[in-house]
């Protein structure tokens, strides 16, 4: 089952209106709680093609010793799509720095991509909150009068103790088919 299919409908606003315990005149209070349910991201490996790099071998410079600039083993990454750039002069051997280079650029590639999913997500969970206004009700809990109601699809169920408790997957399941209908028509 894929999960987030099934609970991307949970997003929005949620009205509980209870009685408290403490409340000794037997006024309902009302309280709000905004639900974003987000689709997880699979990280996946980074691979990275050869065509998207630029590699350059320069002369590596720094403090004398034998040769650090007699040789071109130093080197130079950069990631063309993205212009990310990577440099080793840590190694004598022009291969070995290649390698460095490319273990750093991999690292910061996918901090890149990382950041972009994050600041994707951010901006789909704004979306997905809007004001958390009471008047963008999606569902009502009503505990004095044991009901539930999904104010999108018209749904609503008694037992609010039975749904309380977990046993929601038939009222999501109604929910699903009524929203659906509606976008059908």
């Amino acid at each position: 089952m894929n999960i987030y299919e099934y609970t991307k409908y949970e997003s929005g606003v949620h009205r509980v209106q209870r009685i408290p315990v403490t409340e000794s005149q037997g006024r309902i209070h009302t309280s709000v709680c905004t639900v974003v349910v987000l689709h997880a991201e699979i990280r996946k490996k980074m691979s990275i093609k050869e065509n998207e790099l630029r590699v350059d071998v320069y002369r590596a410079s720094g403090p004398g010793g034998q040769s650090v600039n007699t040789t071109d083993s130093a080197v130079r990454m950069t990631h063309i799509p993205t212009g990310i750039v990577t440099q080793c002069q840590n190694e004598k051997s022009q291969l070995r720095n290649k390698m460095s280079a490319l273990k750093v650029l991999e690292v910061k590639l996918q901090k890149h991509f990382d950041d972009k999913a994050k600041e994707k997500q951010s901006k789909e969970r704004k979306t997905l909150l809007k004001s958390s206004d009471r008047s963008e009700k999606i569902r009502t809990y009503n505990f004095p009068q044991d009901r539930c109601t999904d104010h999108r699809s018209g749904v609503v169920t008694y037992n609010l103790s039975k749904l309380m408790s977990g046993d929601i997957y038939n009222f999501i399941n109604k929910n699903i088919l009524a929203l659906n209908k509606k976008n059908v028509r």
